[in-house]
């Protein structure tokens, strides 16, 4: 039996000696051959948060890009430090102040900004929220960084609305695949784009009409969309101002859209950065429970291959969201 197999550790009550857990752990910033599977102290919750048991914890693309250092300036960082920003398990013990939650409780949450990567995890009371009932913890966890960025980015910032048009690049993702149904389920217009492997995908998703990038610039078949939702970047991000209606909205994840092209368009540009909440998770859970919406997990793997997992999000072919399994 590996090590990741056995059964996890107990956490410690209130005023015994801290364990230990298995996690992973970057020691030095760099790409996937960085992450070590190793045992580290099982994290203690402050006031105002929470000791979460994981069963389950997401693979973002922030997560390896915070590894490669990139954003020291921007997140300062104490090495060694656990990854993974968003996961799924069960309430082991509270910290002082925190209420409306208890020992034994399934939920599902963000941690701010790592520490994910693990057999136990201290979250923010405030970041969590109860698990969608009808989903596995493994679907759960795919959820809340993907799910809440794409509602922030659609309806917190660009307004969108039904009967509106909104062009989102990089739609089979994780964020877009949540955005492509978020804005479907709000009444807008959707168009997408993606390489032809996904069109059927996305359309299966409810993508109104899906553009493959590899055979036809979208700037030629798109004009006048309400929103553009940029999850790509790069020459992508710079040719879609001019697919925008006079103050219409750029909303960008992968880079900071620029301001004076945005002027010259006249339209309006933000960088979305994702605030975890419970009442945004709750209502996440509340489409997910009804069918409104629904997450879409291309790949597991243990704990111990997160270096494969990462190496298979780094691809760009992957569908949906990738997540790593942490078996009790």
């Amino acid at each position: 039996m590996s090590q990741t197999q056995q059964t996890l550790p107990r956490a410690p009550a209130a005023g015994q000696q801290v364990g230990t857990m298995r996690a992973i752990r970057v020691h030095r910033y760099g790409g996937p051959e960085v992450l070590r599977c190793e045992d580290a102290p099982i994290p203690q919750p402050a006031s105002g948060q929470v000791l979460v048991r994981v069963n389950a914890a997401s693979v973002n693309p922030f997560d390896h890009k915070l590894a490669s250092g990139a954003f020291q300036q921007f997140v300062p960082l104490t090495l060694p430090y656990i990854p993974g920003g968003d996961f799924s398990g069960v309430v082991e013990t509270l910290g002082a102040g925190v209420a409306g939650v208890k020992r034994g409780d399934a939920v599902y949450g963000n941690t701010q900004p790592v520490g994910a990567y693990a057999q136990f995890v201290a979250a923010p009371a405030d970041t969590i929220a109860a698990k969608p009932r009808k989903l596995s913890h493994v679907e759960a966890a795919s959820a809340p960084v993907a799910g809440q960025t794409a509602w922030q980015a659609l309806f917190d910032l660009a307004h969108l609305e039904g009967g509106q048009m909104v062009l989102i690049h990089g739609a089979a993702g994780g964020v877009g695949t949540f955005a492509v149904q978020l804005a479907r389920w709000k009444g807008a217009k959707v168009l997408a784009t993606a390489s032809a492997r996904n069109i059927e995908y996305l359309r299966s998703l409810g993508a109104d009409q899906v553009i493959d990038y590899s055979t036809t610039p979208f700037e030629t078949v798109v004009r006048d969309v309400d929103v553009v939702l940029d999850l790509v970047g790069g020459d992508t991000q710079a040719r879609s101002f001019g697919v925008l209606r006079r103050g219409g909205w750029l909303i960008a994840s992968s880079q900071p859209p620029s301001q004076e092209q945005a002027n010259r368009q006249n339209v309006r540009a933000a960088m979305v950065q994702m605030q975890p909440s419970t009442p945004g998770l709750t209502r996440l859970a509340e489409l997910l429970d009804a069918g409104a919406i629904k997450t879409v997990v291309n790949k597991t793997f243990p704990l111990s291959q997160a270096a494969d997992a990462w190496l298979h999000t780094m691809s760009g072919h992957a569908r949906g969201k990738v997540v790593l399994e942490i078996p009790s």
